[in-house]
Order: C-alpha cells, then sequence, then structure tokens
C-alpha cells in the first residue's frame, strides 16, 4: 500500500468529517454556483461540505481507501461529488474551473508546487477563484500537522508571487488551535490565501 492508502486505511476519519474551519470562515468568498475542483481531496470533508452549499464539485485523491470513505460521506450527507482516483501529476487540468480549493496540500517540495500552481492557472476559467489553505514554516516547530519541512510551507509573500497579477482578496498568517480529528490537533501556524483570476485571461 502506499502511503496514503496506509494513512486512510482505518474505520476513523483522519481529519475527521467537518471541513477545515478555512472554508466556513470564508463562506462569503464562496460563489454562488460554481465548478469547483478539490484538490488531493483526502477523505471527502471539504467536497462534501461545498458540495452541501449547492456547488457543482468534483475532487480527486490518488488515495482509495480516502475515495471509499468521502463516497460514503458525501452519501451519508445526500450529496453529489465527482471524485477521481488521480494524483496531482495525471489530473487533466484542461478541464475549466470557477474556483480551485486546495488545503493542506503541502506533500510537495517548491520546484513541484511551482509547477502545481501554474496547473492552478491554467485549470481556472477568467475570473476564477484559488482558495488555498496550509501551514507557514513556524508550524515545523509545533509539529501538530503537516510534513514538518519548512521547504513545503507556504508565505505570505510566496503565494503573493505565486499567483502574480491576480485580484488578493485575503493572504493572512496567524496562529490557532486546531482540532480536526486526529490528524491535525494542536496550536498552528497557518496562513489563508484567496485571489480572483483576471476576466480578460484565459
Amino acid at each position: 500500500m502506499s502511503f496514503w492508502d496506509q494513512r486512510y486505511d482505518q474505520p476513523e476519519y483522519v481529519f475527521g468529517t467537518a471541513p477545515a474551519a478555512f472554508l466556513p470562515r470564508h463562506l462569503a468568498q464562496l460563489p454562488k454556483e460554481a465548478r469547483v475542483l478539490c484538490v488531493a481531496d483526502g477523505e471527502g470533508r471539504n467536497s462534501v461540505w461545498l458540495a452541501e452549499r449547492g456547488l457543482d464539485v468534483t475532487a480527486f485523491d490518488p488515495s482509495a481507501p480516502a475515495l471509499a470513505k468521502a463516497r460514503a460521506l458525501a452519501k451519508r450527507r445526500g450529496v453529489r461529488v465527482g471524485y477521481h482516483q488521480t494524483g496531482i501529476e495525471d489530473w487533466d487540468w484542461d478541464r475549466p474551473f470557477d474556483l480551485i480549493v486546495a488545503i493542506y496540500i503541502q506533500f510537495i517540495g517548491p520546484e513541484a508546487r511551482a509547477e502545481l500552481f501554474t496547473q492552478f492557472d491554467r485549470a481556472l476559467a477568467p475570473g476564477g477563484r484559488v482558495m488555498i489553505h496550509g501551514y507557514t514554516p513556524k508550524q515545523v516547530e509545533y509539529g501538530t500537522g503537516g510534513p514538518g519541512k519548512v521547504e513545503n510551507m507556504y508565505t505570505e509573500a510566496m503565494l503573493a508571487q505565486a499567483f502574480e497579477g491576480y485580484d488578493i482578496l485575503e493572504n493572512r498568517a496567524f496562529e490557532m488551535h486546531v482540532n480536526e480529528g486526529h490528524g491535525h490537533v494542536g496550536h498552528s501556524a497557518l496562513i489563508d490565501f484567496i485571489a480572483q483570476k483576471p476576466k480578460g485571461t484565459g
């Protein structure tokens, strides 16, 4: 089994079934109607919550056990999500979306991350939004979640540069206590980033 299969192959939801606090915190920033892509969505807590808001949600993850739990959660909540088993390197980034949601996807280093953010831009329709949530470098000291690699963490300057030319709606680093399943628990160094692609771009 892969690392991710081993992590998710258990009865409990590793990060719980409630969405990451990032999403309800920025409920006002969600479009009323949109094609949404949830990147490396894991067990479905975020994609299901977005579908409950009436959005047209597609999600992917490389782990079969995670997707089985995601589909079960969607069924229990009475929503439909288009789930796909694939990694970020194999996803069809030519598919257009109005909103891309990427929460705690810091399993990739700087080079792969830069390529991934380029793919986000490629997949976003003009006027679309990207919503990114994760950890800042300080998180490595706390050890309450994340990969423990400083180079994989986000800073406000790095995210602003990655989406240069976008209208930045939120770009804030902060610290708070997190209690999300048993995977993310404790005082954490976080960052919220929301940006809108210019309408005149493809």
